[in-house]
């Protein structure tokens, strides 16, 4: 198995980042939460925001079209 790794601090590897990517995760900060990648020494984080891509995330794509999301219902709840 090829295994290309993203983050060496924590052994996060691409296909890590995409399946979070895939989940939900669309910032470096979020793909942070869901696995530590990008917040040891940070190197790791320009490649990170390569793999999310712009238009990578469901979440992402709803807000440039001006649709409502999910946490901006919650905020007017």
């Amino acid at each position: 198995m090829n295994r290309v790794y993203v983050c060496s601090c924590f052994g996060i590897t691409e296909q890590q980042v995409k399946k979070h990517a895939e989940g939900g995760a669309c910032t470096p900060r979020q793909i942070a939460s869901a696995c530590k990648a990008g917040t040891d020494c940070g190197s790791c984080v320009r490649s990170i925001q390569a793999l999310l891509g712009r238009g990578a995330c469901p979440r992402r794509e709803l807000a440039d079209r001006g649709e409502p999301l999910l946490s901006d219902l919650e905020d007017a709840a």
